[in-house]
């Protein structure tokens, strides 16, 4: 063993031994702390020292780190010194790059979006563009994440670039100078229909609270008399900016959420501090299975104050709050502190978190406690908030999103960009043709796209074990006879037409996309909604949307 990796185990060992001082009154209490960490350095001494091929002291040292909470809850984590932009980012919705969003393709890494007006934007990037080489770097074959890295950086650096146009396949050198980009927390607001707002906010970054609040007073100015809060695909936050959010609705020193830790101690009550803005004003809630974190600590304030209606599906269950500890060399831990209770008392977090199961449709009765809203609605734990109207979404098959995933859809949006005019002011009534659909389904032909035939696969399996297990071989026919049935053709014309409403949404959102960016791709979505119809239709009711938040209803 050569002389510097003797000193660097020697140091190593010498450092935990360190650790083991520092953890002195713990493994006084508990004697098994003392021998793991023992054992955990002798483990590392060895393999530094013995193991035949050469290993990487710092990665051991990491995985076991990760090993150390992988029993845990999946939001505990060593976030280590290179992930730091990934915790800045989660926070405050803000990083040092170019602003835009990439994919991957067959060869160089894409344009997926560039955001409105920041240095991609004005620099001419466009969605599709390849981007060829960053810094005389050739990127054929990089992965998005390394793409990523390479683009983000120190505002104020600039970016030599290299790209093929997606317009005519020309190669272009472009400088950008990147910036602090700041991805909004409101995507869009807007009237949606005759006094009635609508506000898409979709995160709780540091500030996020303040662009609710702007919203808010602009739609009510605009003569907004009721309002629908969009919280679907919200994974939350920082829960001080929901707080500070359903203030805007609520009296103020109205308690929000409670924080119990370790035996179900109170750690913290968190209250609203600021006047509302919108005290009486109806408000209708937008949630689904990806409404977590945060977004469930406003929703099931708003449900359990009788607030609003909240429309759409079961939210995702996330009733834990985590904090950050700052480690040594720029290091963080991410770790739960407490558990959350809505101002009803319950706990909304689903069940077995330590194997991450949240299926509530495996709960029995006994295991589900109701509780009161402050109106006297019956309320329930168990996982997630559950709506007051529930509305089914759209499902997107396994088909459909390989068909998304293989880039198929946005190849025949950028073709049909170039080669069409689209009004920007009337989005919301975009749709293709029956031709154009046409036109897809022939360049799907053209091309070699496979795809796993989970169903045919499962069929034929059956098939296997009915014949093994005795079943007899008229029971065997029948099922081959299911799996010859089902569409064996890797290029399926007849799949595309079976799932065609749902690979048109998808070819218009795109195109949509590239006309009006994300904003114009809300108002195209809007405008076939069913949690906005819903909405619009309740809030245009009062005796109906009152008689919903009254205990009578249940």
């Amino acid at each position: 063993m050569n002389r510097r990796k003797r000193v660097f185990v020697i140091t190593l060992v010498s450092g935990v031994a360190l650790l083991l001082m520092g953890f002195t009154s713990v493994a006084v209490r508990d004697g098994r702390l003392g021998r793991n960490i023992e054992i955990l350095v002798s483990m590392l001494r060895d393999l530094s020292l013995y193991y035949v091929d050469e290993v990487d002291s710092d990665k051991l040292l990491r995985d076991a780190a990760k090993g150390m909470v992988s029993s845990l809850d999946p939001y505990t984590e060593l976030i280590t010194h290179d992930r730091m932009s990934e915790l800045d980012l989660m926070t405050t919705g803000k990083y040092g790059g170019i602003g835009a969003l990439i994919r991957a393709d067959s060869d160089y890494v894409r344009i997926a979006e560039p955001y409105r007006d920041c240095p991609a934007d004005r620099a001419g990037l466009k969605i599709g563009d390849a981007i060829v080489a960053i810094d005389g770097e050739d990127m054929r074959g990089h992965s998005t994440q390394e793409v990523s890295t390479k683009l983000k950086g120190d505002p104020g650096t600039t970016l030599h670039l290299t790209v093929r146009r997606v317009a005519d396949g020309t190669m272009e050198k472009i400088n950008i100078r990147r910036e602090r980009i700041s991805i909004p927390a409101v995507k869009y607001y807007g009237m949606v229909a005759d006094s009635i707002g609508y506000i898409l906010h979709c995160d709780f970054t540091d500030g996020s609270s303040a662009m609710v609040r702007k919203a808010v007073e602009q739609l009510m100015s605009e003569g907004a008399k009721s309002l629908i809060l969009d919280y679907r695909e919200n994974g939350g936050g920082v829960v001080q900016e929901a707080i500070k959010i359903v203030s805007l609705f609520v009296p103020a020193q109205t308690e929000i959420v409670t924080m119990r830790g370790r035996g179900g101690e109170v750690k913290t009550v968190l209250k609203t501090e600021d006047e509302p803005i919108a005290l009486t004003v109806p408000l209708a809630v937008l949630v689904d299975g990806n409404t977590a974190s945060s977004s469930e600590i406003l929703a099931g304030a708003i449900q359990d104050l009788d607030r609003g209606v909240i429309i759409g599906e079961r939210t995702f269950g996330k009733g834990l709050v985590q904090s950050t500890m700052p480690l040594e060399y720029d290091n963080y831990l991410k770790f739960t502190t407490s558990k959350y209770y809505t101002p009803s008392g319950r706990c909304i977090q689903s069940f077995d978190y330590h194997n991450q199961e949240r299926d509530r449709s495996k709960a029995t009765d006994s295991l589900v406690s109701e509780f009161k809203t402050a109106g006297g609605r019956k309320v329930y734990d168990g996982g997630g908030i559950a709506p007051d109207i529930v509305i089914t979404p759209k499902v997107i098959t396994n088909f459909v999103a390989m068909v998304y995933a293989a880039g198929l859809v946005d190849d025949f949006a950028d073709e049909y960009f170039r080669t069409h005019e689209i009004s920007v002011d009337s989005v919301e009534k975009f749709a293709i043709t029956a031709a154009d659909f046409d036109r897809f389904v022939a360049m799907v032909g053209d091309r070699t796209f496979d795809y796993d035939r989970q169903t045919h696969d499962i069929v034929l399996a059956l098939a296997e074990a009915v014949e093994e297990e005795g079943y007899g071989e008229e029971l065997t026919n029948d099922i081959k006879n299911i799996a010859s049935r089902l569409v064996d053709d890797r290029n399926n014309a007849t799949m595309l037409r079976n799932n065609q409403a749902l690979i048109t949404d998808l070819i218009e959102e795109a195109i949509v996309l590239r006309a009006a960016y994300n904003d114009g791709v809300v108002r195209y979505r809007i405008a076939d909604d069913k949690c906005v119809e819903k909405a619009v239709e309740l809030l245009s009711d009062s005796e109906a949307y009152n008689k919903i938040l009254s205990p009578d209803a249940q």
